[in-house]
């Protein structure tokens, strides 16, 4: 994880993503590198826009509970839940393809 973590360091800083960079900070905060995965590691993110992957795992605001509502407004609540069960799908469907992504990484 502390891999990751360097990398996204070094994007936000603007720095390029590169075994020299890492290793520099992995050191500094007392990891022994395993050069393979840092190898691994970089190879793999050169594929990737960062900037996306992070929008795409950003996760959504817990939605509150809705209160009890009269008779007449039942049926658009139902078809607001249907849609919001539909986006939810969605969510979980991006997060499983981010989870793939970086499940290839690590092996």
């Amino acid at each position: 994880m502390e891999y990751v973590y360097a990398s996204l360091l070094l994007h936000h800083a603007g720095k390029e993503i590169t075994e020299e960079n890492l290793k520099k900070i992995l050191e500094a905060a007392g990891i022994n590198v395993d050069e393979v995965r840092l190898k691994a590691l970089v190879a793999a993110l050169k594929e990737v826009n960062i900037d996306e992957a992070i929008k795409a795992a950003v996760p959504a605001a817990p939605t509150m509970a809705v209160p009890a509502a009269a008779p007449g407004q039942a049926e658009e609540e139902r078809k607001e839940e249907k849609e919001e069960k539909k986006e939810e799908k969605k969510e979980e469907a991006a997060e499983e393809e981010i989870a793939a992504g970086l499940a290839g990484l690590f092996g």
